[in-house]
Formats: structure tokens, C-alpha cells, sequence
């Protein structure tokens, strides 16, 4: 696969219920697993948000069972505070690359 094809890979899109139960849509930008732990994140972005720039990124522990997914809030802070500093991390070298 040459670079410009995986620049135009079609985006990972998930549907997540709010508190109606309306599903929204949001585009996944990362994935990740945490060094010293069994645990997956995925970072996430609204698909509604009008200004890129503006739009609040959501994380999520996350385990997949076939082809289910199943979403976890971090409630945690100090597992917060791992997941927002592996993803300035990865989202730092991935800015190095381009």
C-alpha cells in the first residue's frame, strides 16, 4: 500500500447511544494499547462537530468479543491521566512524521 493510499483509508466509524438513546456518529482516530497493561483505548471525534479545531476528543476502554465492541468510560484519574499522556505521546510523533 503506497502512502497516499493510506492516506485516503475510508475512517473507522462507530455509532454511540447518548443519554436519549439517540446513536451518534464518531469517527475513531486512534487506537492504542498501554505499555505494562492488557487494556485497549480508542480515541474518538464527534462526526457533527462544525469546527474541526473545536471538536472534543473522547477516550474509551474499549474490548472487542467477535464483532462486538464494547465501550468503557475511564472514570479513573489516574488511568486518565496514563491514556492522555500516551495519546499527546503517540499523536507527537505521529506531527514528527509528516
Amino acid at each position: 500500500m503506497t502512502k497516499e493510499e493510506m492516506e485516503f483509508e475510508e475512517p473507522e466509524i462507530i455509532y454511540i447511544p447518548d443519554e436519549e438513546g439517540n446513536e451518534e456518529e464518531f469517527e475513531v482516530i486512534m487506537k492504542f494499547e498501554v505499555d505494562g497493561s492488557d487494556q485497549k483505548y480508542m480515541m474518538v471525534v464527534p462526526l457533527t462537530g462544525e469546527n474541526e479545531e473545536e471538536d472534543e476528543v473522547y477516550a474509551f476502554r474499549y474490548e472487542e468479543e467477535g464483532d462486538d465492541l464494547k465501550l468503557y468510560t475511564i472514570e479513573d484519574e489516574e488511568e486518565w491521566n496514563m491514556v492522555e499522556e500516551t495519546f499527546n505521546t503517540l499523536l507527537g510523533e505521529m506531527e514528527e512524521e509528516n
